[in-house]
């Protein structure tokens, strides 16, 4: 498993090895002593699958309370997955990096507590995984306008299928300061 850092300080691409042969694949998802060795201590209490087609676009979500690290990998299909640093005082501030998870080459993203997330699907559908460091809580579900102008996310979709929820955020510029998770060095 090869562990590679980003241009976001904290987000990793983790590229693993893939062992084929003629009866398909074998590879490792999850090493936590290899995470750790990365600077990655998280427990991950909650597994998610979400399953959609080409052109749905999910984000830019976050929770502040509950703040949820994530580790993000596609099962079937092709998405470009988003991390922005929202975290107020980062250098980083209303950065982001994207990272194309594919079936084809089996690449994870993990993403730290502080960063809104998203995805969009590239291929005729996709299912996608992630495991997430703290419970979802309703309550606390928050996001940033996935099409903010000062963000500029590329996100290669020229038509994008969002939910009523994800087009209603705000962009990062407006919303209030202590709504934003607080960069701790």
């Amino acid at each position: 498993m090869e562990i590679v850092e980003t241009s976001l300080s904290g987000v990793l691409l983790i590229k693993p090895r893939v062992l084929h042969d003629p009866r398909g694949f074998f590879m490792e998802t999850y090493r936590a002593d290899l995470l750790a060795s990365a600077g990655v201590h998280e427990s991950f209490v909650q597994d998610n699958h979400s399953s959609s087609s080409r052109g749905v676009l999910r984000g830019l979500h976050y929770q502040l309370c509950h703040a949820q690290a994530k580790l993000c990998r596609v099962v079937q299909g092709e998405v470009l997955d988003i991390a922005v640093d929202i975290r107020v005082g980062s250098p980083n501030f209303g950065k982001w990096v994207g990272a194309v998870l594919s079936t084809e080459n089996c690449h994870a993203l993990y993403i730290p507590r502080g960063f809104a997330h998203g995805f969009a699907v590239r291929s005729e559908t996709a299912d996608f995984l992630y495991k997430c460091s703290d419970y979802y809580d309703a309550a606390d579900d928050r996001g940033v306008l996935w099409n903010d102008p000062a963000l500029a996310i590329d996100w290669d979709t020229p038509s994008p299928i969002l939910s009523a929820k994800d087009q209603r955020y705000l962009p990062l510029s407006q919303i209030p300061i202590d709504s934003l998770p607080v960069y701790q060095p």
